[in-house]
């Protein structure tokens, strides 16, 4: 930046774009700067200039370049990219900062808080700005953002217990201290609160806290999602439980004819369990939890339509999913919980082996939707045994 320049800017005032700085430096705060830019719009900061827009310069202009650079890659999360630059003036020299719109946004601080710009400086992001934010990048950390208002004992540490000998096995560490191992746990000022994935996979009431996150279940005869349902259920709890009451909600409605092999009848589901107990557990870890709706199970006379909410991640397409090219996790801890479980795999082909079990049972091959503001996954039912429900 040329000298005229910076004194232009200078002259404008600190607005959205360009924040000021003098004397001591916080990290903390320089982090809460930082991430405030490269939330909102990027801008500037300069470093050697007062509130009253006199420059005062830097003492040590390459000691703040180098904690600078720190803060950005160790107190921000993810680590941002700044561009640095020092212009000399005759009030001494001035390091100018210039922090981009992020790519990765949001951004958080090390101690987990989100900040954003406004025309007098910066902010916490209101809870609709944090939705925003997630949903325009697309991004994986949602599901580790603090629950504030719950607490350790808001979490059943039992089932937390149940979950980790049945999977895990014996460990050396309490239930607490694996939490805080997991990054399910965390600590804000001297309090210890769950993150959104905690309370969606052990929270003895989750829905108190994210109230759409549920299944809506219905058996609708005929193949219009329009009529009147039958049986309907909306089906909630932690993830585990929602997963086991959605299958067995299929289970009911779906038919299982028994044939004789050998001397015994064997069953033949019209739809294999793999097949069903794959697409509702990827429904309930890949779904989007930043938008205010349940996921939709439909049971109709020719199909099973499940509806997520959000389209796929982002750079996965339909096509790469099918073909098990693309592999990306909106929420990591949900899907490492249920992978532990074994209830998915890491493969990334998730969705083929849901395709050939499918195609197999029925002759055809599932569809797979994104509509932006859900993913649809249609499962065919086998015309033979189907026109026999209801």
């Amino acid at each position: 930046m040329e000298l005229l320049a910076l004194r232009q800017r200078i002259a404008q005032g600190e607005n959205l774009h360009t924040e000021f700085k003098a004397g001591p430096i916080n990290p903390d705060k320089l982090a809460a700067e930082l991430t405030a830019f490269a939330n909102t719009d990027g801008g500037l900061l300069l470093f050697g200039v007062d509130d009253e827009r006199n420059i005062v310069g830097v003492d040590d202009v390459d000691a703040l370049a180098r904690l600078v650079d720190q803060v950005a890659y160790q107190n921000c999360e993810p680590p941002l990219t700044v561009v640095q630059e020092v212009v000399r003036t005759e009030g001494g020299p001035v390091l100018v900062v210039r922090i981009p719109k992020g790519e990765q946004r949001p951004y958080r601080t090390r101690r987990g808080d989100y900040f954003v710009r406004t025309t007098s400086g910066r902010r916490r992001a209101s809870r609709q700005e944090l939705l925003r934010l997630f949903q325009a990048a697309e991004s994986l950390f949602f599901e580790e953002t603090l629950v504030l208002q719950a607490t350790v004992d808001d979490l059943d540490l039992r089932d937390f217990d149940r979950f980790c000998r049945m999977f895990i096995g014996e460990s050396a560490v309490d239930d607490q201290q694996l939490l805080k191992n997991w990054r399910l746990l965390k600590e804000r000022d001297g309090e210890y609160h769950p993150t959104l994935a905690a309370i969606l996979l052990f929270g003895r009431e989750p829905q108190l806290f994210l109230p759409y996150a549920y299944v809506t279940a219905a058996r609708i005869l005929g193949r219009d999602t329009a009529g009147e349902p039958v049986d309907v259920k909306r089906i909630d709890g932690p993830l585990f439980r929602i997963h086991e009451d959605t299958y067995r909600f299929l289970k009911i409605h779906l038919l299982t004819p028994h044939r004789i092999v050998g001397f015994e009848p064997e069953a033949f589901p019209e739809l294999p369990e793999t097949a069903l107990r794959e697409t509702v557990a990827n429904a309930l870890v890949h779904r989007d939890y930043t938008i205010a709706s349940p996921i939709r199970v439909f049971i109709l006379d020719d199909r099973v339509e499940i509806r997520s909410p959000g389209g796929l991640p982002n750079t996965v397409t339909v096509e790469r999913a099918k073909s098990g090219m693309a592999h990306v996790l909106r929420n990591a801890q949900i899907y490492t919980a249920f992978y532990r479980a074994g209830l998915v795999t890491d493969t990334g082909n998730g969705i083929r082996r849901v395709i050939r079990a499918v195609e197999k049972a029925t002759g055809k091959e599932p569809e797979i939707r994104d509509e932006g503001a859900e993913l649809v996954v249609v499962l065919p039912r086998n015309p033979t045994i189907a026109g026999e429900a209801g």
